[in-house]
């Protein structure tokens, strides 16, 4: 079982990431976000950040759809993200563990290539688990 507190740990050991400052979590590399709380809207109600949720960059469709399919328990998305290489976490019901792959894949998909040879095995998120 994760929670946002495992997002925030787990982004922050990967190399030039920085948290924009936010009600949730949210987290970019080179500018580009990777990870960063679901910002729920609710026909007439306001806007609700859950931190229960992460939105993670998954590359692109192909990969959204093998995600969703493949473990809707954890998975899902809504019409806002249609068409768009995002999915939504529950992160109640991740493993720690898997949470780091995630992470993890998600800023190796969104960081430049030359920053992607800072991230050494020292360094990977992975490695310390």
């Amino acid at each position: 079982m994760a929670d946002a507190d495992d997002v925030r740990q787990l982004a922050l050991a990967l190399p030039y990431v920085i948290e924009i400052d936010s009600d949730g979590f949210d987290f970019r590399v080179a500018d580009k976000g990777f990870v960063w709380s679901y910002p729920e809207r609710r026909p007439g109600a306001p806007r609700r950040i859950r931190t229960d949720i992460a939105v993670l960059y998954v590359g692109d469709e192909a990969e959204k759809q093998a995600l969703l399919l493949g473990e809707p328990e954890l998975f899902f998305t809504t019409p806002a993200y249609d068409g768009l290489p995002l999915v939504m976490l529950r992160l109640p019901q991740v493993s720690v563990d898997r949470l780091t792959e995630l992470v993890t894949d998600a800023w190796r998909m969104r960081a430049p290539e030359s920053l992607l040879g800072d991230l050494e095995d020292d360094t990977d998120p992975l490695s310390q688990s």
